[in-house]
């Protein structure tokens, strides 16, 4: 007996130990599962049964077990029971990961939105179009190569395709369907570049600007512009790794307000020679954003009224932190459909239905390598120009997020697609020149 309890107790002592030593990385992975379990339930519709096996069945996430309360709208996330994190859904804020010291019952400013129009065909609108027959496609051949992307290992969700402003190709796996809202993850930050497209083409901001933060005024973070943020090359230390305790994940499951993750962050490199991909400094942009707005209302509701609603993206919700801040880097949801949308606006220059939001100049702009980036990346958008697609035209550009979110923007041949899913080594260049291809000139 005395052994026993000898043993037991140097067995309590070491899971002591561990859980102090593992305490961080426990606390981002219980607030990883309930985060995303509250915002999968509430905001896209779908179960905890098929969240938890799903979209929280990889490692090391699948290690945690999630709860939800319907009647207070939250997810709770816990690693063996040890260590508990809370997430509330919040309408037309969607889901954020809250501290206990959060005021659920405190009201919050909510965006005021668009209603949708369910009457004028997509693109315009959100009724379905007319059949419309291309005598110049393969369909069967469009057809097969789009079959060939949903299976196990590959994930797929959604891949949609629309050529001239039409869908040519839509296909949804089992449980999803066009209605189905599906996280943007980094696609997201393409929507916060955009909008300052949206501002410099109304003079209302000059990419060029520097002097940014009060906090960089007494060292060589005050030559940062703007449009060393949009291109991430800043040179700003930063470590976007998903799969430790990163400065990403601290700031996506630790922090209560995003836009001052990065703020603090010291110079390792030279603004405009040191491209580095970074989450925090796109949410340092949506902090930038917030600035050129009176009040918190305005900044709400422009993210909606200047572009999100204007185009027509009405199932899109983006996200905020605890302080009321969109999470520009990461989380807006939409449907397929309204994702295209993103992807039709760029195709047009930045013209939508006769109304000019921003100006080809801006897309110019946008799609530009930064320097350094080896052709992969312009202003918060990713491009083709190294090659990373190698049987697809140079020019085409993207806007991508975690495990394989895509928006394909191909202007010579009239062309957007949407792929979706659970995984990013889906073979893309495949899809894409099979699709290209089945699109005969």
């Amino acid at each position: 007996m005395k052994n026993f309890k000898r043993i037991l107790f140097l067995f309590l002592i070491a899971l002591g130990i561990a859980i102090f030593y593992n305490y961080p990385k426990l606390n981002i992975l219980a607030g990883y599962s309930a985060k995303n379990t509250a915002s999968s339930v509430f905001l896209a519709g779908r179960t905890l049964e098929f969240t938890d096996a799903n979209d929280n069945n990889f490692s090391p996430i699948n290690i945690t077990s999630d709860e939800i309360n319907i009647e207070e709208k939250s997810a709770t996330g816990s690693v063996f029971g040890l260590l508990k994190r809370k997430a509330v859904y919040r309408k037309g804020l969607g889901a954020v990961l809250i501290t206990n010291d959060f005021d659920t019952t405190k009201p919050q400013l909510t965006p005021k939105r668009s209603n949708p129009d369910n009457t004028t065909p997509f693109p315009y609108g959100n009724a379905d179009q007319k059949d419309s027959v291309f005598s110049n496609i393969d369909y069967t051949k469009l057809n097969e190569t789009i079959d060939t992307i949903f299976n196990d290992r590959n994930q797929t969700r959604s891949i949609l395709v629309v050529y001239k402003d039409h869908i040519i190709a839509e296909k949804y796996d089992t449980g999803f369907s066009k209605e189905s809202e599906q996280l943007g993850w980094s696609m997201t930050k393409s929507i916060t570049g955009t909008l300052f497209g949206i501002l410099k083409c109304q003079g209302k901001i000059d990419v060029q600007q520097n002097h940014l933060f009060p906090e960089w005024e007494n060292d060589d973070r005050k030559n940062i512009t703007i449009h060393n943020l949009l291109q991430m090359n800043s040179g700003l230390e930063w470590n976007e790794d998903y799969n430790t305790i990163s400065d990403v994940t601290k700031m996506l499951f630790l922090e209560k307000d995003m836009t001052k993750a990065q703020v603090n962050k010291p110079l390792i490199g030279k603004p405009n020679e040191t491209w580095n991909y970074s989450s925090g400094t796109t949410n340092l942009l949506s902090g930038l954003l917030r600035k050129q707005f009176n009040t918190q209302q305005e900044y709400l509701d422009f993210w909606y009224s200047a572009l999100i609603d204007k185009i027509g993206m009405n199932s899109m919700i983006v996200e905020t932190d605890m302080s009321n801040h969109f999470v520009g880097s990461s989380y807006a949801w939409a449907t397929a459909r309204d994702w295209a949308k993103l992807g039709l606006l760029y195709l047009h220059n930045g013209e939508w239905n006769g109304e000019h939001l921003f100006d080809k100049d801006w897309v110019s702009y946008a799609t530009t390598p930064t320097p350094t980036s080896n052709g992969r990346y312009g202003a918060q958008i990713w491009l083709n120009k190294g090659g990373k697609h190698p049987d697809v035209p140079k020019n085409m550009f993207s806007f991508n997020g975690y495990k394989g979110q895509n928006v394909f923007i191909l202007p010579d041949e009239d062309l957007v697609i949407v792929r979706t899913g659970l995984t990013k080594n889906a073979d893309v260049n495949t899809l894409l020149k099979g699709i290209i291809e089945s699109i005969k000139n």
